[in-house]
């Protein structure tokens, strides 16, 4: 009976150990969007300051979630709602991806233009069709993949708002600025994914357009999700993680020296920590570091907050 009893010790101690050292590495996701990496570079160097190994990986949406289900990725900061809700919810009904906090409110995520182009009396999805010639027959999106887009090519493809001959021009968040900025340098008329927190807001004069409320909603949430069981299995990480709220004010000045100043996404996101340290002193509370030492004392020395 000793014996077994040692055995089955020493089993649940490996078993304990292997747990743990699991949680000494944590896997994010960051699809590409300069938001998300923002606040995921934040993050990773708050938990790096704790002690932990951080590994981030660029994949698209339906990849991060799939790799959130496959057990392959442990954090995702990005899943913003309702536009993404159609892909996370048959994850999130089966289980296998859990929503553990919002991060984010008052966003938006829908169509925009210029203000001229609103002006001249594109107002809405109803009044693209009417522009068509000013607008060559396109409505600009992000990446391949993206719900987003996946939604006004499905306008195009139904006819709705009579969009059928219409091409969605799929690039990236670069390029598609990159178009804006042209247009908007010549007056043309330009139709093309906008959101906020992004430092386009301040950039351009532009107006949302109403009509795609039953896809994007109005405004929205972004929220942290997590493989299944993470929270449980490692709960200091996952209190950092409930703990962890974002602003759009600091979202935005991120974004705006990585897309304008051409600075480093760990610089800028470091000096925005740095400049405000009560915010970032919030995340902690609660936490520790990755041996269980005081986690706020932690981040203040190797952060230099």
């Amino acid at each position: 009976m000793t014996k077994t009893l040692l055995t089955m010790t020493s089993a649940l101690a490996l078993t304990a150990g292997a747990a743990y050292a699991n949680c000494e590495k944590v896997i994010f996701s960051d699809v590409g969007w300069t938001d998300i990496t923002s606040t995921t570079s934040a993050s990773k160097q708050v938990l790096e300051a704790l002690g932990y190994d951080v590994d981030v990986k660029v994949l698209s949406v339906p990849v991060t979630f799939a790799s959130l289900d496959s057990d392959d990725v442990d954090v995702f900061l990005g899943n913003w709602m309702p536009a993404q809700n159609s892909a996370i919810n048959p994850y999130l009904e089966s289980g296998e991806i859990e929503s553990v906090a919002t991060n984010l409110t008052g966003t938006k995520y829908t169509l925009a233009v210029p203000a001229y182009t609103y002006e001249k009396g594109l107002k809405s999805y109803a009044d693209i069709a009417k522009f068509a010639d000013d607008l060559d027959d396109k409505i600009y999106g992000i990446e391949p993949g993206n719900e987003g887009n996946a939604y006004l090519v499905s306008l195009a493809d139904e006819n709705k708002f009579g969009l059928k001959d219409f091409k969605i021009v799929e690039s990236s968040e670069q390029g598609m600025l990159s178009m804006v900025r042209r247009a908007v340098d010549k007056d043309e008329d330009i139709v093309f994914l906008g959101w906020e927190p992004h430092p386009m807001n301040a950039n351009f004069d532009l107006k949302y357009l109403p009509g795609g409320e039953d896809f994007f909603g109005g405004e929205g949430v972004v929220n942290t999700v997590t493989r299944k069981g993470y929270v449980t299995e490692c709960p200091n990480v996952g209190k950092f993680l409930t703990n962890l709220k974002f602003t759009l004010p600091m979202e935005n000045e991120i974004m705006g020296k990585i897309l304008n100043d051409g600075e480093d996404a760990d610089d800028a996101s470091m000096a925005w920590m740095k400049a405000n340290p009560d915010l970032v002193m919030s995340w902690v509370d609660g936490v520790t570091t990755v041996d269980g030492a005081d986690g706020a004392a932690a981040v203040k020395e190797k952060l230099g907050l």
